[in-house]
């Protein structure tokens, strides 16, 4: 996969926007962010999972999902490595992500 497939596939989800974050691509849906491009570096992308969304992924695809290292890792981040990712796992992982921003649920937890 490539950042560009990656940038079609986040921004393929409703209501989302590509703006920039730490000088790197990010992708949001009501002002959240949900992933973003080049973090830690190019190749690279991040999901912002749940612990245990992260784990999941992780199980299923450890050459393509690791946290993220320290705090955010803890929460969920995960950093892809995009060379590794096929498009139907990451579409999934970019869903969940997206999910965990625009739902409800996901929204009060975000804002707090």
């Amino acid at each position: 996969m490539t950042e560009n497939d990656f940038r079609k596939l986040a921004l393929s989800l409703p209501d989302t926007e590509e703006l920039s974050h730490m000088n790197h691509p990010d992708f949001r849906a009501g002002g959240k962010i949900f992933a973003t491009l080049r973090s830690p570096s190019e190749g690279w992308g991040m999901v912002k999972l749940t612990p245990d969304q992260q784990e999941m992924f992780v199980k299923i695809a450890p050459d393509t999902f690791q946290p993220v290292k320290g705090g955010w890792g803890l929460k969920g981040a995960t950093n892809v490595n995009l060379k590794n990712a096929k498009k139907k796992i990451m579409r999934e992982a970019l869903l969940v992500a997206w999910t965990n921003v625009t739902s409800p649920k996901g929204r009060g937890k975000a804002s707090r």
